[in-house]
């Protein structure tokens, strides 16, 4: 394969280094502008039905203090009770007509005014029909009379209907949200006394939902109620459209809206952003729908501009660089081949520097060539190093001891006692050349259970010994198990800490137990004495791995025997030391087999 000079993998790499980041700054750059006018839109929307949301609360108010001004009239609830128990019910009709008249231009947007006595009978003043004596509306109506008045007069508060189709006058079609309350008459509040409704024209959420300002074109606000069912939108035909069920949640909520302005089809899909927002008093959500196409086509057009003029610098920068290549690998090619003069043999080579030659080169080459007179010296000291180092290595030699004399002179005292009958010395002494040859003779490697039980009895034997057999020692192993596999010398730190410390000032009848058994797919070694155990802040600290410099001298066997069970097996080695301060010290491993 042929291979490439180094200035074209130095334009090539330029190419990249610079090409990469200009594609991933503008991919940042768009997802960041992308989501920061998402993030600001959304923050805007929401704080625009707030105010929406604010803005019907205070426009319903004031109907609903006109509703209290006539719930609340004297004169109401005696007009009411005449039309019922039909005393002067022509005069009392025609007051009650003449007072709702005065009202129904008192605010805009109302319609009709609306009272039910407690016998069913219905007095309206409206702007719906031809005749101001009929209930306009109420045929239309999702409930009936009967059902209207029950529902209304089961309490004292507002009932607000959204809106639904009411009538058609005068070739238009009239749709109307109704408030509705009791009326109440101080002088008995149990009493009932009939209910008086105001219907307002759809006209009136309609106005609620207008944008104002330059995004009136591109977005518009509607009002669903709790029911999933349109009550205020731009074109009337579409109230009363169920988009939802009662109760589902926003995010289906939501969806259901976004599925409706694409069936719609408004605005281009991938540019519609839809934003709710629920009122908890009246239990109606205000949505904002809104066309963003404009601001993201915008933000389109700066990123390619933007990578357009990255394009061109990229270009020119390449061009001006060109030059300054030529120059950089004319200089490295005569560092390159002084090097492949050195590496020849010929350490009297030198590069040969002049004003043309960039600074980075003319400082390899000054410290190349400082490094060939360093490395002929370096030669020089290297081959005296070499003497010094053979005459060292032989005086470490000479300074070994050979472990086959120490243990010919055991065996050589072993026979000196045997001529002299001392027949326990010379036990001990054939215990402690066992115990050393198999310490000394790979003492990492690993070996069965069997050898290692062996070795720790003639170790225990030699303990008990020195120690005038102060202590009895019972050692339980399951011959299953005498086969299996474990690094050496693992067991005696943990009965040597039993033997000298935990047996240390106590004079009871000393007991030392070891067991090996099968736990599951691991081995159980259990070392247990019954001696003075340790204090209960001691165990916590040892448990943690901390021994403490107090501790040093005691129990440095134990923490380095644990440090290697830690080594061999890794986290599948378990250790569990349990003590009771005066009852004893108990060590248990778990080793996979």
């Amino acid at each position: 394969m042929k291979k490439v000079s180094l200035k074209k993998k130095l334009i090539r790499l330029f190419w990249a280094t610079s090409t990469i980041p200009i594609l991933v700054l503008s991919f940042f750059y768009f997802y960041n502008i992308s989501f920061t006018l998402k993030k600001n839109t959304q923050e805007l929307t929401s704080v625009s039905l707030m105010q929406m949301d604010n803005n019907l609360l205070i426009r319903l108010k004031a109907y609903e203090d006109l509703l209290f001004q006539i719930y609340t009239n004297d004169d109401v609830v005696v007009w009411v009770d005449r039309l019922d128990q039909k005393q002067n019910a022509s005069v009392a009709k025609n007051q009650l007509r003449r007072y709702l008249r005065g009202l129904l231009n008192t605010k805009e947007y109302i319609k009709s005014i609306t009272v039910i006595s407690p016998e069913g009978l219905s007095i309206t003043y409206n702007q719906l029909s031809a005749s101001t004596y009929e209930n306009s509306w109420m045929n239309n109506f999702s409930l009936s009379q009967e059902q209207l008045y029950g529902e209304v007069s089961s309490d004292n508060e507002t009932h607000i209907f959204p809106t639904e189709y009411g009538t058609r006058f005068a070739n238009e079609d009239y749709y109307l949200l109704h408030l509705a309350h009791r009326i109440i008459d101080y002088r008995n509040l149990n009493r009932e006394n009939g209910i008086v409704i105001i219907s307002l024209d759809k006209e009136f959420l309609q106005s609620v939902c207008q944008v104002h300002g330059q995004d009136r074109d591109k977005s518009f606000n509607f009002i669903l109620d709790e029911a999933g069912r349109i009550i205020a939108y731009r074109e009337p035909e579409k109230i009363g459209k169920v988009l939802y069920r009662k109760g589902a949640p926003l995010e289906a909520r939501v969806e259901a809206c976004k599925k409706f302005i694409r069936e719609e089809g408004l605005y281009e899909e991938r540019y519609t952003s839809v934003w709710l927002y629920h009122d908890e008093t009246l239990g109606w959500d205000l949505v904002n729908v809104m066309d963003q196409g404009g601001l993201m086509k915008n933000l389109n057009t700066q990123i390619f501009l933007i990578v357009a003029l990255s394009i061109i610098l990229l270009i020119v920068t390449v061009l001006l660089t060109y030059g300054v290549l030529d120059r950089l690998v004319d200089s490295v090619k005569m560092v390159v081949a002084s090097m492949q003069t050195a590496r020849e043999g010929n350490l009297k080579v030198r590069v040969h520097t002049d004003r043309k030659m960039p600074v980075e080169i003319e400082t390899i080459a000054v410290q190349f060539n400082d490094m060939l007179e360093k490395l002929e010296t370096a030669l020089k000291k290297e081959k005296r190093a070499g003497q010094m180092q053979r005459q060292a290595e032989l005086k470490a030699m000479e300074a070994q001891i050979n472990p086959h004399f120490l243990y010919n002179t055991l065996d050589t005292i072993n026979w000196m006692a045997i001529d002299k009958d001392e027949f326990d010395i010379s036990n001990a002494i054939n215990s402690l050349a066992t115990i050393l040859r198999y310490a000394i003779a790979d003492s990492s490697g690993e070996v069965c259970v069997q050898d290692e039980i062996d070795w720790l009895k003639k170790y225990i034997y030699l303990q008990q010994f020195r120690l005038k057999n102060n202590f009895t020692c019972s050692i339980n192993v399951d011959p299953d198990l005498m086969d299996c596999r474990i690094h050496k010398l693992l067991l005696q730190p943990f009965v040597e800490n039993s033997i000298l410390h935990g047996f240390e000032g106590t004079r009871t009848n000393h007991v030392l137990e070891v067991g090996v058994s099968r736990e599951g797919e691991k081995l159980r070694i259990l070392i247990r004495d019954n001696g003075i155990g340790m204090e209960r802040e001691k165990l916590e600290l040892i448990r943690k791995g901390i021994f403490g410099e107090s501790d040093a001298g005691s129990h440095i066997g134990m923490e380095n025997a644990i440090n290697r069970l830690r080594m061999y097996y890794g986290e599948e080695v378990k250790i569990e030391i349990n003590s009771e301060e005066g009852r004893g010290t108990e060590v248990i491993l778990h080793i996979p087999t």
